[in-house]
């Protein structure tokens, strides 16, 4: 609560997240995982959440039932901490790891219930009121840098990669009223000196028309990119177990065999054949296994729905291939660019010499530059 209070005093100053990571990173404030720096959105929820706000005890009791109220002191103030307030699902994602193979990691969403479902908890409050209040209306008045240059094309949005693992984001800075492009890591940009990234920032005129000249030299052989496509598809069809329409209905039919089951359990406990603690495990499993299992179905979805993309990919840049005459290869903008990048699945990667290149052509090895 020393940290959280000190975060609140800097943004009533009205710091922003920046300054405050520095600030705490400077005064050897880790997080509560022993990380030495502070997430920007970590402060910036901080901030916003109702945890730290205190509530009167009439403000919580129109949150909570009678029965929590009941147990509330009417002269204390409370913060309150929402549970059941996003769902979140769970999906398995493959991507090139350079050398050939895939890779394979969790991707969750996140989505907000609606408020109503949302459920109260009260807990207690420490910091004063005032404090909390200014530090949220400063916080609100304050604006990012207006960003320029926004109508630039970036051929790499998005397809950059940092050797650290990293995505790399656009910058663009401004010397003797001339702009200069750069793709950074987005850790290092957001951490600063803190950070243990050594990749420097790469100009977009040293790595994007290096891309283009050797993705645009394959490109000339619709064949090669047929392989390499068909490769990825096969890859992702390995990964489904028999048919995935079979497979669908089978997680299905277990998500209604869940279904039956509880109401069963609901009517045994109606006719005093389970007791209320018995009941209340056996529904805990049942919604155990029903996660697990809308998981299942979510993943399932998941790799059809890539697997349609990347077949639609094919089929349109295969014919856009055919049609197109070599050399109006060259004359793509770079938003076209970035589009057949992205159908190719194409990752980019600082390398000692070049380039690493991944994607349906991830056969050719590494791009260096000339």
């Amino acid at each position: 609560m020393l940290i959280v209070k000190k975060v609140f005093e800097m943004a009533a100053a009205g710091l922003g997240s920046s300054a405050m990571q520095t600030r705490l990173h400077s005064a050897g404030m880790a997080t509560r995982e022993g990380k030495p720096v502070w997430s920007h959105k970590v402060l910036q929820r901080i901030v916003k959440s109702d945890v730290y706000t205190p509530h009167t005890y009439d403000e919580v009791a129109e949150l909570v039932g009678p029965q929590v109220a009941a147990r509330l002191d009417p002269n204390k103030q409370y913060g309150i901490r929402w549970h059941n307030k996003y769902k979140i699902a769970g999906r398995t994602i493959s991507e090139p790891d350079g050398s050939g193979g895939r890779r394979y990691r969790k991707r969750t969403t996140t989505v907000l219930r609606p408020k109503e479902e949302w459920v109260a908890v009260p807990v207690p409050a420490y910091l004063p009121r005032s404090l909390v209040e200014q530090a949220r209306a400063v916080t609100a008045t304050n604006k990012a840098f207006e960003r320029k240059h926004l109508a630039r094309e970036w051929e790499l949005r998005g397809v950059m990669r940092c050797s650290c693992g990293y995505s790399m984001k656009t910058h663009t800075t401004e010397s003797n009223g001339r702009p200069y492009h750069y793709y950074g890591c987005a850790r290092r940009r957001q951490l600063g000196k803190k950070c243990d990234c050594k990749q420097s920032s790469i100009q977009e005129h040293r790595v994007e028309p290096v891309v283009w000249d050797f993705v645009s030299w394959l490109l000339k052989d619709p064949e090669h990119v047929r392989r390499g496509i068909e490769r990825m598809i096969d890859r992702e069809c390995a990964g489904m177990k028999g048919k995935p329409e079979q497979e669908e209905n089978m997680w299905a039919e277990k998500l209604a065999q869940v279904d039956r089951k509880r109401s069963r359990y609901q009517e045994m406990a109606a006719e005093g054949l389970l007791t209320l603690e018995e009941l209340r495990a056996k529904l805990t499993e049942l919604q155990e296994i029903r996660e697990a299992t809308e998981r299942e179905l979510e993943n399932l979805r998941s790799r059809k729905e890539r697997l349609e993309e990347l077949e639609k990919d094919r089929d349109a840049l295969l014919e856009s291939l055919v049609t197109m005459i070599p050399a109006s290869l060259d004359t793509l903008s770079g938003q076209e660019r970035n589009k057949v990048y992205r159908m190719l699945r194409l990752i980019v990667m600082p390398a000692p010499e070049g380039y690493e290149v991944s994607g349906a052509l991830c056969t050719t090895g590494p791009c260096s530059p000339l």
